[in-house]
């Protein structure tokens, strides 16, 4: 298997990181592949969260379903990004998002006790992931305060210059619930600034 194919340095995919024969064979082992058809859904809310997702093809959200009722978008996923509940798969606790396809996808599932055993037998990877989740932690904490200080017409543009590859894969009123808009305060905004999308 060449390293364009292998799923190990799809996942690692960083200039700096070499891997053996042995630790390639050992990594893949740990990663399963799964397909999910759009639509489907990964994970539940209230399900028990086992996994982690790589996503290998397609593009995923997670969710918040509010006592009313209302949907609240937390995260996107394309390809070469991760998704879970982190809350449950770090905490051992039930979910409280729920994963939905929204394109068929391609997945590569891993167990929290197999990432473990990753770390210690190839340490190098828990460098590469430790940086990865500090760059993700930043990353919400940004959102977090553009959320408290930013208008919505300064967070979409926000979303539409870092994310401009989710934004051709999703629906309007994802996108919206994603800002916290409604999605006709979404397409005012994309009138103001010249922007149309069916």
């Amino acid at each position: 298997m060449s390293e364009a194919t292998s799923i190990v340095y799809q996942i690692y995919h960083d200039k700096q990181l070499s891997f053996t024969k042995a630790e390639v064979n050992f990594i893949e082992k740990k990663y399963q592949k799964v397909t999910f058809k759009k639509g489907a859904i990964v994970l539940r809310a209230g399900e028990k969260v086992d996994y982690q997702y790589f996503v290998a093809d397609g593009c995923l959200r997670t969710y918040l379903i509010s006592k009313s009722g209302k949907e609240h978008t937390i995260q996107f996923a394309i390809k070469g990004w991760w998704i879970s509940d982190y809350i449950g798969f770090f905490s051992g606790t039930d979910a409280v998002l729920t994963i939905e396809c929204l394109e068929d996808a391609t997945l590569y599932k891993v167990s929290r006790s197999d990432v473990e055993e990753i770390f210690n037998q190839v340490p190098q990877t828990e460098r590469f992931i430790r940086k990865k989740l500090e760059r993700s932690f930043v990353s919400f904490q940004k959102r977090i305060l553009a959320n408290l200080s930013q208008t919505a017409k300064e967070r979409y543009l926000n979303f539409a210059h870092d994310y401009p590859h989710v934004e051709q894969s999703v629906k309007n009123y994802h996108i919206a619930s994603y800002l916290g808009i409604t999605t006709e305060s979404l397409s005012r905004i994309r009138k103001e600034i010249g922007i149309t999308h069916s």
